[in-house]
């Protein structure tokens, strides 16, 4: 049986696993990253895949590649990781250093964009060649699938809808200067920004904000609370629903997908689902003839399934790209 591993880096952790091509997890394990730099992502890496396929894969088989899920900007064609963040920026040519440590293909792409070649691959994008996957988590960023191919952009940042203002006001910061945001009120860290700013106004909810700045918010208590009628959390979860309903009405009208797949923890909750489609108008919807729908894969897998996908699609055909 042909298996890929992927490894998929998150802000606190890196989920690796083995893959079939079919997407079957086989084996995964969890390991810790915290706020590093990429010299030191690129050592936990290494120490990381070293000790998964020592522990974790199978004895009858070796995988045919690795693929490797980043956060941040990627060059696939080259292999590089070019930066995390803009305090976070050092090009480093991690498929040459994976694929010179272990003797392995290693193939690297954006978390996002991994997870958008997972629906390609064994997801809703199976049956569409354009579509729009958003993924709301901790941020908010998209890929766009057009004519099957997905679009990387000039300095591949293409899909960083985050950093769109979309029409609901509450004043609160975003980190890339701006206010209002979509990801500075729908995403994980939105919540928690939006709370913390409005909190001072509902002295009667009953929503715990952490004391400390490095703990954010649970978005599914505020989920609960809500429902329990919680003014505060309910205004937050309405706020959200209108900004990811009010971006994916702006992204409809950018590529003119047939579908449109939102995947991420956070609307991953039926009831945050439910809020945003009533939002949603027919008219500018009415083209989107495949809906809106939630990814059929685990949200909990989706970076690890996407990192394997980018391995398989560029080991099976080396003019694929990603």
């Amino acid at each position: 049986m042909e298996t890929y591993i992927g490894m998929d880096f998150g802000g606190t952790k890196l989920l690796v696993g083995e893959v079939s091509c079919d997407g079957q997890i086989l084996s995964k394990k969890k390991y810790t990253t915290g706020y590093v730099n990429q010299e030191c992502a690129v050592d936990i890496i290494k120490s990381s895949l070293g000790d998964f396929m020592r522990t974790e894969c199978g004895v009858e088989r070796e995988p045919s590649a690795v693929g490797i899920g980043l956060i941040g900007r990627v060059d696939t064609t080259s292999g590089e990781w070019l930066q995390i963040d803009p305090q976070r920026s050092q090009t480093v040519k991690l498929g040459s250093i994976v694929r010179a440590t272990f003797g392995m293909p290693c193939y690297v792409a954006n978390d996002v964009k991994s997870a958008t070649i997972a629906e390609q691959c064994w997801g809703h994008g199976r049956h569409s060649d354009d579509f729009i996957y958003i993924n709301i988590g901790t941020g908010i960023a998209a890929g766009f699938v057009v004519g099957g191919r997905l679009i990387l952009g000039s300095h591949f940042n293409a899909g960083e809808v985050g950093h769109t203002q979309v029409g609901v006001h509450t004043g609160v910061k975003c980190c890339c200067g701006r206010t209002d945001c979509v990801e500075a009120i729908a995403a994980g860290i939105g919540f928690d920004s939006c709370a913390r700013l409005l909190y001072p106004s509902y002295p009667d909810t009953l929503l715990h904000l952490p004391e400390s700045s490095c703990s954010r918010v649970d978005v599914h208590d505020i989920y609960a609370l809500a429902q329990r009628g919680d003014s505060l959390c309910k205004l937050l979860v309405d706020n959200a629903a209108q900004a990811i309903a009010n971006l994916i009405m702006n992204l409809v009208r950018v590529s003119d997908p047939e579908m449109v797949v939102l995947g991420g923890g956070i609307v991953s909750a039926p009831e945050m689902y439910d809020n945003i489609m009533s939002r949603l108008h027919p008219g500018t919807m009415r083209f989107v003839s495949k809906g809106v729908v939630l990814t059929c894969l685990n949200p909990s897998y989706a970076g690890l399934l996407g990192a394997a996908a980018v391995a398989m699609t560029q080991d099976v055909d080396k003019s694929v790209t990603v």
